[in-house]
């Protein structure tokens, strides 16, 4: 894979994700091919951000009918791959068989060092593939036991969004295609690059892989019982110590039911909410500007730069010194 570094005009390096592939097959669903074009088919480098080489292929190419009951001309063979920095794997109608073509070409991406990613139910062409074997995924949450009654060597999480595990990335329904697309983009490219790419589309820049598929509670009975202000809040008090007990005050509610609330709202607990905001407000500083590792974890709330380089090494597999290298601007 690619591991050459290019400056934009805006001042953002980019490197190690120029080319991506996505695969449709007949039966493709409309909206997570949607998703693919809209993060990586679009120009727009008027915003200073990158723009991919971006291509569809299939095994056979021509018109290809889509889940919806339009069809789609797509020009490309499965050939397109062997150029891929990341292939997306669409959710199409689950098969018993997929072509071996494809099969192959995906095997050969990976064993190159590409990357996959699959959306919804192209969990399941990976795993005709052999890449979950040994490795963790997901899929929708509907078809998640089947995914793991077909491949028994992988390792089905079915209540996540998406799983990174070693070059191979699955997603779960129709907008978890969405965050596991951008947290590629921000894992390869940085997270200005993925903010400036979500601000664009009108979504959130990330959501952590290990919350929840659905939460239980999404749309509060009135706006008073919401947690929006106080996660907004929170948001701009991260430098401060946030225990439960002081968010529960705040809340006003007893710790065991704003622990159960935030579950409910968030999908996630209160301590990996406050973590993974913290890491995202220190990637940030880390991209634009030059403070010390020391100050950029005070500021964040870790309180001391060891601290920080242990969640950076166990969320992001790097340093933030490594990461700062790669994607700072300046």
């Amino acid at each position: 894979m690619p591991t050459c570094v290019e400056m934009l005009p805006s001042g953002i390096l980019v490197g190690m994700l120029r080319n991506v592939v996505a695969v449709v097959l007949e039966e493709a669903h409309p909206f997570e091919l949607g998703v693919a074009c809209e993060v990586f088919g679009l120009d727009r480098s008027e915003e200073g951000l990158p723009v991919y080489d971006f291509a569809l292929a299939t095994d056979r190419p021509g018109m290809i009918r889509t889940h919806a009951g339009f069809s789609i001309e797509v020009p490309h063979g499965v050939q397109r791959l062997a150029t891929a920095d990341l292939v997306i794997v669409l959710a199409t109608d689950i098969r018993d068989e997929y072509p071996a073509p494809l099969l192959d070409a995906l095997r050969a991406a990976v064993a190159r060092g590409a990357w996959v990613l699959s959306i919804c139910s192209g969990a399941f062409i990976l795993g005709a593939a052999g890449l979950l074997d040994g490795r963790r995924c997901t899929t929708h949450w509907r078809h998640a036991a089947l995914l793991a009654e077909r491949f028994p060597l992988s390792r089905v999480e079915p209540d996540v969004l998406y799983v990174d595990e070693d070059q191979v990335v699955s997603s779960a329904g129709t907008a978890a295609g969405i965050d596991a697309c951008l947290h590629l983009v921000r894992k390869l490219q940085g997270a200005e690059v993925a903010r400036g790419i979500a601000r664009r589309m009108v979504v959130a820049p990330h959501r952590e892989g290990g919350q929840a598929q659905f939460v239980a509670r999404p749309l509060p009975v009135d706006e008073g019982e919401s947690l929006a202000g106080l996660l907004d809040w929170m948001r701009h008090h991260l430098d401060q110590e946030l225990t439960v007990e002081q968010l529960a005050a705040r809340a006003h509610m007893s710790p065991r039911t704003f622990a159960r609330r935030f579950q409910q709202e968030t999908g996630t607990t209160p301590h990996r909410w406050l973590t993974n905001q913290r890491l995202l407000l220190a990637q940030r500083l880390l991209e634009g500007t030059s403070e010390p590792v020391d100050a950029v974890a005070a500021r964040c709330g870790f309180g001391n730069g060891a601290t920080l380089r242990h969640h950076f090494g166990r969320r992001l597999g790097t340093t933030p010194q490594a990461y700062r290298r790669t994607f700072a601007g300046a």
